[in-house]
């Protein structure tokens, strides 16, 4: 029965029922099953819920409206390098900044993707990218348990990342070539 209720867990979290989720495992919690070794091969389940995205295109023009009443653009100072905010308060509270790991802002579609939509901006850990960077070298559990990532999504990241730095390198020594 364990093993049913964990793969009902799984096929409701992947279609966005998290309410349903959280029912079934509270089921499987009273058939006493601990959290952690749900599938039988000793794999851990993620703690965390997943990543929300809120699409733009989706809101009517009303929560648009209601949106803007709510939260009006203010022109308020923050900092703009990271000499103004690396002695700044933490939890950072300016998520509006692209360094943030609270929300991430697609640049062209405008979707917005909340990273933890089960924890408060003020409760989180780590909230600025640029302090987990000047920390140094981490694992990869490490820096997916801080994005809310697994580790093979932050290896792919890194692999594509590592593949655009050497084509920019490859770029410049044919622009070195070619002047």
């Amino acid at each position: 029965m364990a093993e049913q209720v964990a793969m009902m867990i799984q096929d409701a979290a992947a279609i966005g029922e998290s309410e349903l989720a959280a029912e079934l495992e509270a089921e499987l919690a009273s058939a006493g099953v601990p959290d952690e070794d749900v599938e039988g091969g000793g794999r851990r389940r993620r703690s965390r819920s997943r990543a929300r995205t809120i699409s733009i295109r989706r809101l009517s023009k009303a929560e648009l409206r209601k949106g803007k009443e709510l939260y009006p653009e203010n022109d308020y100072w923050r900092p703009t390098m990271r000499s103004e905010c690396a002695d700044m308060e933490r939890p950072c509270p300016f998520v509006s900044c692209k360094y943030h790991l609270y929300i991430d802002v697609h640049p062209v579609r405008g979707s917005i993707k909340i990273n933890f939509p089960d924890v408060e901006v003020w409760e989180m850990t780590d909230t600025c990218a640029l302090d987990i960077a000047d920390r140094g070298g981490i694992t990869l559990e490490d820096v997916g348990q801080i994005m809310n990532l697994t580790r093979e999504r932050v290896r792919q990241l890194e692999t594509q990342g590592l593949s655009r730095l050497q084509g920019q390198e490859e770029v410049e020594q044919l622009h070195d070539y070619v002047s």
